[in-house]
């Protein structure tokens, strides 16, 4: 069984080296001696939650993630697995299987002629909508934009905004939305 210390030690390590930076880089980066992020590595350091939180910073990961038990190199989600709502005729699935902070992605699939109502996000949230495959109408604000297979809208997610399949034919669109960052 792993021991904490250790599994500390080796995910620093892991994720230090996977981001191609050396001890001294990585440790100016953290703001922290040299030798502090060679006893981190080693499994020699008893670290205070300052110095963690420092490091967790500098590799640009949560705390919680240089304690936790090491994770396969890749994980294979079936399609099944990705969470499916239904807004009307149109199916919604999102693209990622568990949530990143302040970003959605999601593929849109329009039956001809569905409607679906966007839901107007935070103030400073960004939307960019690409079609894949047939043509969407998409409404921001009043105006009207069509999309052909390629095309790609970018537009204020905080504005009333709707899809719409004005085709004979499948649509089949996808939607990133950069939500704004919260103010604490």
């Amino acid at each position: 069984m792993d021991k904490e210390p250790d599994r500390l030690a080796d995910n620093i390590k892991a994720l230090r080296e996977a981001r191609s930076l050396s001890q001294q880089q990585i440790a100016k980066i953290a703001g922290i001696p040299r030798a502090t992020w060679t006893h981190l590595e080693s499994g020699a350091a008893n670290p205070t939650l300052a110095v963690l939180i420092k490091v967790a910073n500098a590799l640009q990961v949560r705390l919680d993630e240089l304690l936790a038990a090491p994770s396969p190199p890749a994980r294979h989600i079936a399609a099944a697995e990705l969470p499916v709502r239904q807004r009307g005729a149109v199916t919604v699935r999102k693209l990622l299987p568990e949530s990143l902070p302040g970003l959605d992605l999601e593929r849109m699939v329009l039956p001809p002629g569905a409607r679906m109502p966007g839901v107007p996000h935070t103030r400073g949230t960004r939307e960019y909508l690409t079609c894949e495959r047939g043509t969407v109408e998409l409404a921001v604000a009043g105006e009207r934009y069509q999309l052909a297979e390629g095309d790609v809208v970018t537009f204020h997610g905080d504005q009333r905004h709707g899809y719409h399949n004005p085709g004979t034919q499948v649509a089949v669109a996808y939607s990133a939305i950069a939500f704004a960052p919260v103010a604490s």
